[in-house]
C-alpha cells in the first residue's frame, strides 16, 4: 500500500485533543508555534502529513517528529505553505517599480524586509527592479522565514529552468527593462542567479509568530503569509510590521489580505487605490 493509499483515521472527538497536543509540544521541542494558525488548512496539512510519515494517527505523527528531526522537517514544510514565483502578480511589481521605488530613491540608504520570503524568488525579482532603478548599491535587504529548508535554496539562488522562464512573462508584464535571462546561467536544467544580486541580500530564520521587530524599515513586503493566520496571531503581527515600519514607510501586502479591521488600519493610507502597497502616515 502506498503513502497516499494508506488509511488516516481521525474522528472527530479526538482531532481537537490530538491535534492541540502535536502543536504543543512541537512548540515546546522545537520552539516553532503553529498554535494559532487557521484551523481548517492547519487539519489538511496534519492529515498530508500523516500521509507522508505513513502514520495512522495524530498522536502517532507526534510521536514521529518528537524522536526524528528529519520527520520534523517535513512537517514544518508540510505546514509552512510555499507558493510564490518571480514577480508574482506582476501589476503589484509595475506599482512598486512606478509608485514605491521613486519614494524610495530620496533616501541615502534604504532597508527592505521580505517578511516570510518562502524559497526567494521575490527577493530576487526585488533586487532585480532595484538594480534597473540603480537603488541596489545603497540598500540591505533582509529576507526571512521560519523555515530553514527554504531559506537554504533561497541562498543558493537555484531554480529549476522552467520556473525562471515561466517568470520572464511576469517579469516583462512588470515593467522589466531586459531580458531575465541576463540575471541568470543556466546550467544542467537549473537557472543560477547571478552573484551580484545576492551581495546587498541577507537571509536569515524569523518567525513572525514568536520573535519581534530587529531593525527599521523602508518597504516591508509581506504577502500572502497571514491569510494562514487566525484573526489574533494576524493582530499581533500586524503590530509587528508597524513597529518596524519606519514613518512615511510602505507595506505591502497579499492579493487576498487587507489592513481593514486590523489595529492599525488608520494609520496608513492606500497607495493607490485597489492596490495593496500602504503608507504609514501615523
Amino acid at each position: 500500500m502506498s503513502a497516499t493509499e494508506l488509511p488516516v483515521k481521525i474522528d472527530d472527538a479526538r482531532e481537537n485533543l490530538e491535534t492541540e497536543l502535536l502543536l504543543e509540544a512541537v512548540y515546546r521541542h522545537y520552539g516553532h508555534d503553529f498554535r494559532e494558525y487557521a484551523p481548517a488548512s492547519l487539519r489538511r496539512r496534519i492529515a498530508l502529513a500523516m500521509r507522508h510519515e505513513r502514520v495512522s494517527t495524530i498522536s502517532g505523527l507526534q510521536e514521529r517528529v518528537l524522536h526524528d528531526p528529519a520527520s520534523m522537517e517535513r512537517l514544518l514544510l508540510t505546514i509552512s505553505i510555499n507558493v510564490t514565483a518571480l514577480f508574482r502578480d506582476p501589476d503589484f511589481f509595475l506599482l512598486l517599480r512606478r509608485k514605491v521605488l521613486p519614494i524610495l530613491g530620496t533616501y541615502p540608504f534604504l532597508r527592505i524586509w521580505h517578511a516570510g520570503c518562502s524559497t526567494g524568488e521575490e527577493v530576487y525579482s526585488m533586487a532585480i527592479m532595484l538594480q534597473e532603478e540603480g537603488l541596489y548599491g545603497r540598500c540591505r535587504i533582509y529576507a526571512t522565514d521560519m523555515n530553514n529548508s527554504v531559506l537554504r535554496q533561497a541562498r543558493e539562488g537555484i531554480f529549476p529552468a522552467s520556473t525562471v522562464q515561466q517568470g520572464a512573462s511576469n517579469y516583462s508584464r512588470a515593467g522589466g527593462t531586459k531580458s531575465l535571462s541576463e540575471y541568470y546561467t543556466s546550467a544542467y536544467g537549473d537557472a543560477i542567479f547571478r552573484a551580484n544580486l545576492k551581495e546587498n541580500i541577507i537571509f536569515s530564520p524569523h518567525n513572525l509568530a514568536l520573535e519581534g521587530t530587529f531593525n527599521e524599515f523602508h518597504l516591508i513586503l509581506c504577502r500572502n503569509v497571514m491569510i494562514y493566520f487566525t484573526k489574533p496571531l494576524q493582530q499581533r503581527v500586524h503590530n509587528l510590521l508597524y513597529e518596524s515600519l519606519a514613518m512615511f514607510g510602505i507595506l505591502g501586502v497579499g492579493s487576498k489580505e487587507t489592513l481593514q479591521f486590523t489595529p492599525h488600519e488608520m494609520d496608513y493610507e492606500q497607495l493607490e487605490a485597489g492596490s495593496k502597497l500602504y503608507r504609514r502616515i501615523k
